[in-house]
């Protein structure tokens, strides 16, 4: 593979990723109340879920679709940037894949058995609880915290290793710190629900326009001559 068809599989794989991550957010938000409804008791969860499951289903995947798009994207920019910069930008991607990918696929696989057990009212309980249980470690431990934490790292990373502009350098920093702060949500720190979002939103912007720049060519650090610590 050429340094330019990396850039290329790059630019386009944040493109997609981008794209899916809104159309996702933004049907499941409509048909799923996502993410409020994580607020709601389980009850009022699941049976919302039985309501449109068809459709948060199918929209789930999008989500970890996009999700699995930030592999090529860290492997390309890698390859790209080259040397510790970049072997670390493709390990934090490939990571952070792996983390949401996880979170988000409960959804798809585990939650549709849990939610048909809920409407037995011998197995209500059991199920409610098996529901709680996959929700904290794979979605607010796992796929949230631990995935959050990961997306802000490579978000710092590629702005070191990929020189865009210092706009949109600065709305990588930004996203990436907003995001950040999705970590304190189990501590009980309800406001870092709303700046995590608005992290997402300037990152899925910031990531379409690092795709139209790495698509023109915008050199890496290294060959820009940019020392990176």
């Amino acid at each position: 593979m050429t340094m330019q068809t990396s850039r290329r599989v790059a630019a386009a794989a944040m493109a997609g990723a981008a794209a899916l991550a809104i159309a996702g957010f933004t049907v499941l938000g409509s048909v799923f109340e996502y993410p409020q409804i994580l607020q709601e008791p389980t009850a009022d969860i699941l049976l919302l879920y039985r309501q449109n499951q068809t459709a948060v289903v199918s929209w789930f995947l999008v989500l970890v679709a996009g999700a699995v798009l930030l592999a090529p994207i860290g492997l390309a920019l890698g390859r790209t940037a080259g040397g510790r910069l970049g072997a670390w930008t493709a390990g934090i991607a490939v990571a952070a894949t792996a983390v949401q990918a996880v979170g988000l696929s409960r959804w798809v696989l585990l939650v549709p058995g849990i939610s048909a057990a809920a409407t037995d009212p011998a197995r209500t309980a059991d199920a409610h609880r098996r529901f709680e249980q996959l929700h904290f470690w794979l979605g607010e431990m796992l796929g949230e915290t631990v995935g959050y934490a990961l997306t802000a790292t490579f978000t710092v990373l590629v702005v070191r290793a990929i020189v865009a502009s210092r706009r949109l350098a600065w709305l990588g920093y930004a996203s990436a710190a907003l995001i950040a702060t999705g970590v304190l949500i189990p501590l009980g720190l309800t406001a870092a629900s709303l700046t995590n979002f608005a992290g997402y939103v300037a990152w899925c912007v910031w990531l379409l326009a690092m795709s139209v720049a790495v698509w023109r060519g915008v050199p890496s650090a290294a060959k820009a001559g940019v020392e990176v610590a």
